[in-house]
């Protein structure tokens, strides 16, 4: 099976300096595609000296647009994706590939540790993601935002329209081959220092990384999320009730009345929304069944 390996790039001169040299002569047979994120540096320099296939962006659209231009060009039956700022070992890519070969539909690389991080509170964030994410799927996600994966183009393809322009790719992804009952894997991997700055802004993008703890619950399961909630919220105004009639005798509060009414309406509104949710599953749904995916696997993984 062929494999095509895509790397979304702005500015990343001296990632790929680095990393293209090597992938092509670990893989001189998989096509590498090198989408160019409206860069002003000499990434597009070097992947002409590299030989290497590339999309351009007029401007830069983000991490996400570039990973999905790579997907749309790419001819492969199996998908690699990895940075370009040299963070991510060419040499990994057969980590990825070997549980591929066990079974797996979608294989990420997972960093240990805080030394794998760029800041302390950039993983202390990530600990957070992986541990609310491995509560919504019931199962353990090792690295919930990790761009180096590896994944079935066809089943990659079905899931684009979900994926964001932005860094939060990964996780919708990977929460997304969960709720379509996908096999997911991890593997441990070491993960280098970054060459060159980072496009990533704890302060700019914290309220997006906020954000992302939602997007998960609404990719897989809202009402897993809603119904404590509104529980919770309908909780307290019963105490608040009950604190009225051991204060003030039996009368009902506008505090009481607004905090039961907020949680009834969050319990539906994550009824809605896990009724949508199986609506925007079920073309994918379809498609495995017609594909035969729901029965052992007969596509032969990259050798």
């Amino acid at each position: 099976m062929k494999l095509s390996i895509i790397i979304p790039a702005k500015n990343e001169e001296q990632g790929l300096a680095l990393v293209l040299p090597e992938l092509t002569r670990l893989y001189p047979d998989a096509e590498v595609i090198v989408v160019d994120d409206g860069s002003t540096d000499g990434t597009a320099r070097v992947c002409a000296e590299a030989g290497v296939a590339v999309v351009t962006h007029p401007y830069s659209k983000g991490n996400g647009a570039a990973v999905k231009s790579g997907a749309r060009a790419a001819s492969g039956d199996y998908l690699v994706f990895m940075d370009g700022d040299g963070q991510h070992s060419p040499a990994d890519i057969e980590k990825l590939l070997a549980r591929v070969r066990e079974g797996y539909e979608l294989v990420v690389g997972a960093r240990r540790g805080v030394a794998a991080q760029a800041s302390v509170a950039r993983w202390s964030a990530n600990a957070f993601y992986n541990a609310f994410a491995s509560w919504m799927v019931d199962h353990r996600i090792d690295d919930l935002t990790s761009g180096f994966r590896c994944v079935e183009r066809r089943k990659f393809l079905s899931f684009l329209y979900l994926l964001p322009n932005g860094f939060s790719y990964p996780t919708t992804s990977t929460m997304a081959f969960f709720r379509a009952g996908y096999s997911v894997g991890f593997v441990p991997i070491e993960v280098s220092k970054r060459l060159g700055k980072s496009h990533i802004s704890l302060l700019r993008d914290g309220i997006r990384f906020f954000l992302i703890i939602f997007k998960i619950g609404t990719l897989y399961s809202p009402l897993k999320v809603y119904f404590p909630a509104s529980l919770l919220v309908a909780g307290l105004g019963l105490l608040n009730y009950a604190l009225t009639v051991a204060n003030s005798g039996w009368r009902f509060t506008n505090m009481s009345t607004l905090l039961i009414l907020a949680g009834m309406v969050m319990f539906l509104i994550g009824l809605l929304s896990e009724q949508l949710t199986n609506l925007q599953f079920k073309d994918t749904a379809d498609e495995r069944r017609r594909a035969g995916d729901v029965a052992p696997r007969e596509r032969t993984p990259p050798q």
